[in-house]
């Protein structure tokens, strides 16, 4: 099981799970399965598809752009370990064996 949880003091705390196999978006509107209702985050921002091994990221056109470790990308394979920035909210990205 994949996660994906906010770091950030001045923000919620999110946390989504993606089991492999998993396609998702993340944007602010209801549109999306995983919402994040935050400044600079698109009605529809990015989609993550959970692999076995990696989980990956896919800028959807969004007006402000996605980042993995710091790094603007549009598309990117993360592990556990790294972050990933929609909007102004990091996510780091975790894994489970339940």
């Amino acid at each position: 099981m994949w996660t994906l949880q906010s770091s950030d003091t001045d923000t919620p705390l999110l946390t989504f799970r993606l089991s492999p196999g998993s396609i998702k978006t993340i944007g602010r509107s209801s549109g999306a399965e995983l919402i994040v209702d935050a400044a600079l985050v698109s009605r529809l921002h990015c989609r993550v598809e959970a692999h076995d091994e990696t989980l990956e990221v896919i800028d959807l056109e969004s007006t402000n752009g996605i980042s993995v470790n710091g790094e603007r990308v549009i598309r990117a394979h993360m592990i556990p370990g790294d972050r990933l920035t929609v909007g102004r909210v990091e996510l780091q990205v975790g894994r489970s064996d339940s």
